[in-house]
């Protein structure tokens, strides 16, 4: 357990246990991967499918703040950490239910097209997963009692 004027204890349990670790991990590989595999298509095939292409390049950004908010930790980054769970989310269902309607809108795949499917539905997975570990309370140790638990 943490000291009360600890860094840790100002931004709450320890990441490198847990769930958060593996979020952490897997939000790194996304954002790298979303980030290298747009930034070559917008350079190099822009014209092919702009929309698609643009749409990663939002996704890898939103990886990455959400990436910096599990790392950083703290209030106003859970809360934005959050948002951009939220926000993910939004994009999956939306674009996912865009690409199988109208597949036409969408002569390359996105990150977030068929829900994810392309990646395991890891896209569909994560925000979820994001926001329970980024609710108040979501990222508990052990040790550290839920507002309704018994004492």
């Amino acid at each position: 357990m943490s000291e009360p004027h600890s860094p840790t204890a100002a931004r709450g349990p320890d990441l490198r246990r847990g769930p958060g670790r593996l979020l952490v991990l897997l939000y790194g590989v996304f954002a790298v991967g979303a980030a290298s595999r747009s930034a070559y298509q917008l350079s190099t095939r822009f014209d092919e499918a702009p929309l698609a292409y643009l749409l990663s390049a939002v996704a890898a950004v939103v990886y990455a703040v959400i990436l910096f908010s599990l790392v950083r930790g703290g209030e106003r980054a859970r809360r934005l950490g959050r948002l951009c769970c939220a926000l993910e989310l939004a994009g999956v269902l939306i674009v996912g239910t865009w690409s199988l309607v109208d597949p036409g809108a969408f002569p390359d795949a996105t990150v977030w097209s068929d829900y994810g499917m392309g990646y395991v539905f890891f896209p569909l997975v994560l925000p979820l997963t994001g926001l329970r570990w980024l609710a108040p309370g979501g990222r508990r140790t052990s040790a550290e009692p839920a507002l309704n638990d018994p004492v």
